[in-house]
């Protein structure tokens, strides 16, 4: 089942959002500041993207520039930041299959339902 990571206070995961129910798939959506993902699961989350840590991080956000701008942190350190922080997390993030976009922009979250259905 596709899953969404999302935060409907961001216009981008309602946009998301928006776009899987209008393909008419069946999804699930994780409301990741309700409920925060576990380390695990943000290094999972990393893994399928294929991305580094940093380019999960959402580096506007004050929490950022107010806490770790122009620090140096390795891997392990971002996660936890993000696990702390879900606000950092960039969204949306949609899996699908064993993959997963992030949805900046929206189209990237068509090519991978409309790819695996």
């Amino acid at each position: 089942m596709i899953k969404i990571y999302h935060n409907q206070r961001c216009s981008k995961s309602r946009q998301g959002k928006e776009l899987l129910e209008n393909s008419n798939c069946e999804f699930e959506i994780i409301n990741y500041l309700e409920t925060p993902p576990t380390i695990k699961e943000i290094n999972e989350l990393i893994k399928l993207l294929g991305i580094s840590p940093i380019q999960l991080v959402r580096k506007g956000e004050a929490i950022w520039k107010e806490n770790f701008k122009g620090k140096t942190l390795s891997d392990k350190q971002i996660v936890e930041a993000m696990s702390k922080f879900p606000k950092l997390i960039e969204r949306p993030i949609v899996i699908n299959n064993g993959k997963a976009v992030i949805g900046r922009p929206t189209e990237n979250i068509s090519s991978i339902i409309y790819f695996f259905l």
